[in-house]
């Protein structure tokens, strides 16, 4: 018995990272998948057909309304109900920098992926939630959601702090409806999307100075709570930002 069994989950930004790693793990836990990407994500689909599961390969932008409300309709119909949603398709713009120096496109188009993008999952995601009787919801948010640094994300660490307050409000309207809404905050994971700030050894020790137990994260770490929040384990957890960094918040100084 996997963990998910009996149970259909639409993971954004499966094509790479913790939603590919999300999908599969999903999958090999009993679940039925729909894997949303800009331009699909028939990789991860395979992979998980070959190990005998199922899934859905779906092409979708998520700061598109009428697209994401298409793709949980396709999922819905294709599996029979839909009872996960793994919001976890972000970015991390190159150029997103202090309050001084961050481009408007680059504010703009952060808040349209990371903010707007999960309330366009969850506005189309709740109704088929809500006809199945109940679900979890999880939002990837951040470590930086709740800590600044001088290594600024101003954009980034500003639309993750709105998926947590976001993420506490669903949580609370839709509690008495079986619907359970929570936030995964990852620390420093050597995903695509972090791997551009880590291009050479200074800026990997930049960071790893700061983490106590002394190295990155890895997308499977990260997506073992994910599977925890989008479980049944969980069913007493709303509202809720589970932190998995390493120690880096509970941190003032770290071992040398």
């Amino acid at each position: 018995m996997g963990r998910l069994d009996g149970k259909v989950a639409l993971v954004t930004g499966a094509a790479s990272g913790m939603g590919r790693v999300g999908a599969v793990r999903f999958a090999a836990e009993g679940a039925a998948v729909a894997a949303v990407d800009l331009r699909g994500c028939e990789d991860t689909v395979e992979t998980i057909r070959s190990a005998g599961g199922r899934a859905l390969s779906l092409a979708a932008d998520v700061t598109d309304g009428r697209a994401v409300e298409a793709a949980v309709g396709e999922a819905e119909s294709t599996f029979g109900a839909l009872h996960v949603l793994y919001n976890n398709a972000g970015v991390s713009l190159a150029d997103d920098d202090r309050a001084t120096t961050t481009s408007e496109s680059t504010w703009q188009t952060t808040m349209d992926v990371n903010v707007k993008g999960v309330w366009l999952c969850c506005r189309a995601g709740i109704p088929a939630l809500q006809r199945a009787g109940g679900g979890s919801i999880v939002n990837v948010a951040s470590f930086v959601a709740h800590l600044g640094s001088a290594t600024p994300q101003l954009a980034y660490a500003t639309s993750k702090g709105a998926v947590l307050a976001m993420t506490r409000e669903i949580a609370v309207t839709h509690a008495r409806e079986g619907i359970r809404a929570n936030a995964l905050c990852p620390g420093p994971v050597l995903t695509p999307l972090l791997a551009k700030y880590l291009d050479d050894e200074a800026k990997r020790q930049r960071r790893l100075v700061h983490i106590p137990m002394g190295r990155f994260g890895t997308a499977e770490e990260m997506v073992a709570g994910a599977l925890f929040l989008a479980s049944d384990e969980s069913s007493f957890m709303t509202g809720q930002s589970l932190l998995i960094d390493g120690g880096i918040t509970a941190a003032y100084t770290t071992p040398e």
